[in-house]
């Protein structure tokens, strides 16, 4: 995941900090000294990292830090906010024409995922009710007319192209009169790449861009290419005048150097990230959710936004419903992880909720197998069992275990915690009811000695 080792060496920094009532000067050096190495260690930019380091600490030996009764966490609060100023500050959106349609040239190197982030752009556009228009301007690369005709037919995009004899420049001509013609109110035009930055590929691009006279121009990097993809960045922005970045496989990139020097270097802004395959896995970039997330400190408001978008709101009504009448079934239960799933890997779920990210580091390891088996499991039962747990004795956890492939002792173990799952779930129930009365100190002293045994994921 992206910054897992950052923000593990961040958080053992700053866990020092937390517990000291008070902090010298020399503390601060040593911990912006920690912080220094693990930046360098992520790949950032060498003066990015010294600038960096030199604001914090100005700011964390000032008399209000030295003289707070929490230290540590002013200190740690300073370095978040410097770290979403290193990022950009705030959300930089799309640019829209004022006159449709809003035309957006892709670029970058070959083999960054220029084509495939078209697809997912247009995707996210769709999804807000606009009407993309991908446009097939790379006529050099093998197949990659065809990549983006795939992709457009998987979103139901409509794809521009005149095949691989015509220039791009008058591709792109064309695409906007197109475009014009059937109100499509976003062209996004997906640029050839080369494996280096060459005089050829410059010279072609800018005369599209002389033509098109695009709103935005999207420059396409890998980010675990890291100081690679600021250097390209550095070029590309110097000849087209870039508008933003679009980070690609930043689920991949452990380090994260790439993001938190592309603005700085460049000052462009990063745009968007892009988090794995599948065609919805692309977030608009938000500098301090980021900062956040690095800091081991989660980012609810993109779970909650994600959540908004994938989760069925009448299913999550009728969920509610039933587990406050502790009638939650296995049936409910396989139906809850498909609407889980929907927001994508869990790892990356577990790193947006506060405090998560840590745990999944020491001691709760989840992957999307895990949530394989226990699918299968679920399956392999029969209707009845899936409705009524509790006829499942002995013969049918072996048939079950069988049926998924799996062991009697991790069906066990998922019956069990199951089982423990509907009981909190009732007396949460109870809890929440206003006639309960007495029932809240009982029920928070539950849940505080549940908490105590920590809750364990089947087949760790």
């Amino acid at each position: 995941m992206a910054f897992e080792s950052l923000t593990t060496r961040l958080q053992n920094v700053f866990s020092k900090l937390r517990g000291k009532g008070k902090v010298s000067e020399e503390d601060v050096n040593e911990a912006m000294r920690e912080v220094r190495l693990a930046l360098l260690e992520a790949d950032v930019n060498f003066k990015v990292v010294k600038e960096f380091i030199s604001k914090v600490k100005e700011k964390a030996v000032g008399k209000d830090v030295m003289e707070s009764f929490t230290p540590g966490m002013v200190i740690i609060d300073i370095v978040n906010k410097e770290l979403t100023e290193l990022m950009g500050g705030t959300q930089s959106k799309l640019a829209k024409a004022a006159k449709s349609p809003t035309v957006i040239m892709m670029v970058g190197l070959q083999g960054a995922g220029k084509t495939t982030t078209s697809g997912k752009l247009a995707k996210m556009l769709q999804k807000q009710n606009h009407r993309p228009l991908l446009v097939a301007g790379d006529i050099y690369r093998p197949a990659a007319i065809k990549q983006l005709q795939v992709l457009g037919e998987q979103i139901n995009t409509p794809v521009f192209t005149m095949g691989d004899q015509t220039s791009p420049v008058e591709i792109a001509r064309q695409a906007l009169q197109e475009a014009k013609n059937n109100n499509n109110d976003y062209v996004i035009i997906d640029t050839a790449g080369r494996l280096h930055i060459d005089e050829e590929l410059m010279d072609e691009l800018r005369q599209i861009h002389e033509l098109v006279n695009p709103d935005e121009v999207l420059l396409v990097v890998d980010a675990m290419t890291g100081q690679d993809a600021v250097n390209v960045a550095e070029n590309f922005n110097t000849q087209l005048q870039l508008t933003g970045v679009v980070l690609t496989k930043l689920d991949g990139d452990t380090r994260g150097g790439a993001a938190l020097s592309v603005k700085a270097v460049t000052g462009c802004p990063i745009k968007f990230t892009t988090l794995g395959e599948k065609l919805d896995a692309m977030e608009a970039f938000h500098p301090e959710r980021m900062a956040s997330r690095i800091l081991g400190m989660g980012d609810m408001l993109s779970l909650i936004e994600k959540a908004q978008m994938n989760i069925d709101e009448d299913k999550a009504k009728e969920m509610e419903r039933k587990m406050r009448n502790a009638e939650f079934t296995f049936e409910d239960f396989l139906e809850q992880m498909d609407q889980v799933k929907k927001l994508g890997p869990l790892d990356q779920i577990m790193d947006m909720i506060p405090g998560m990210g840590k745990m999944k580091n020491q001691n709760l390891q989840v992957d999307d197998k895990q949530v394989g088996r226990i699918e299968a499991i679920v399956q392999s039962m029969t209707v009845q069992e899936k409705q009524h747990p509790e006829v499942i004795n002995h013969s049918r956890r072996k048939r079950i275990a069988t049926g998924s492939g799996t062991s009697v002792a991790e069906v066990n173990r998922l019956i069990k915690q199951f089982d423990e799952m509907r009981r909190m779930m009732k007396q949460f129930s109870d809890m929440m009811d206003p006639k309960g009365g007495g029932k809240n100190n009982k029920m928070m002293k539950q849940m505080q000695k549940m908490g105590g045994k920590g809750m364990k994921f089947p087949f760790r």
